[in-house]
């Protein structure tokens, strides 16, 4: 990848950042046949070749917020604790759930009240969230939750499902949420906002309890509202690579 390639990019990434795309989605398409390539078809299912699910940076957000422009949208989300939970749909079917290492704990879930047998989307529909259990607090709902899943009985009556992302899909944070409501699935408080200045006082609101609540929190996820810009970070060969991260006491 040359240096001018890299400051175009650069450029309409900061103009597309603050509202003044100088391209069409067409065009910047193809830009990204450029980058290292995305893996449009993630095989976090695949028994035989099993990823782990993305771990969540939170070693320095402050430089994470610094590296983006003071305008760039972002979405604020509590950090449950509890256990990642990916599941996939077939044919609109409940077909598989897996944990955060790829075991499958598909029975499960499925006693799961709030996770749908079925959702109006008639293909391969992959989705990532969080099993946690309702009023308790952090660290408890864990130890909670990862006792449900290994034991081979339990209900599972106080547990509930928080799902955040589509893992196949390319849409925007705030499209994500309202898409996977329509599907059925519970999804957690979000807040937006298009200054990097305000992310403190969501901190601040968080650990005053003013926000999230009602979840066993152990911090706020700040994601990148754009996907267009996750997948620029995704692909950078910069350290600058993350578009979310948690921030924690």
């Amino acid at each position: 990848m040359n240096n001018l390639l890299v400051r175009n990019v650069k450029y309409l990434d900061e103009q597309y950042r603050i509202g003044e795309g100088i391209i069409s989605d067409d065009a910047f398409k193809q830009l990204e046949k450029l980058f290292i390539p995305v893996d449009r078809k993630p095989n976090y299912f695949n028994q035989k070749n099993n990823k782990l699910l993305p771990k969540l940076a939170k070693e320095n957000y402050k430089e994470f917020l610094e590296s983006l422009l003071t305008k760039t949208r972002l979405s604020i989300q509590p950090k449950i604790d509890g256990c990642a939970i990916a599941i996939r749909y077939l044919d609109g079917k409940f077909n598989k759930a897996i944990t955060k290492k790829g075991f499958d704990v598909s029975s499960k879930i499925k006693q799961i009240k709030n996770v749908p047998d079925c959702i109006p989307i008639k293909r391969d529909f992959q989705i990532r969230g969080e099993l946690y259990a309702t009023n308790q607090v952090a660290g408890i709902s864990q130890r909670i939750t990862r006792k449900y899943l290994k034991d081979k009985k339990g209900i599972g009556e106080s547990l509930r499902f928080c799902c955040f992302q589509i893992l196949n899909r390319r849409l925007n944070q705030y499209e994500t949420l309202n898409y996977l409501k329509k599907c059925g699935f519970s999804t957690p408080d979000s807040y937006f906002t298009n200054h990097t200045s305000e992310i403190q006082i969501y901190k601040k609101n968080w650990l005053e309890k003013k926000i999230f609540a009602k979840y066993p929190t152990n911090g706020i996820v700040v994601k990148i509202n754009s996907r267009k810009l996750q997948l620029l970070r995704e692909k950078s060969l910069s350290q600058n690579s993350e578009w979310q991260y948690a921030i924690e006491k």
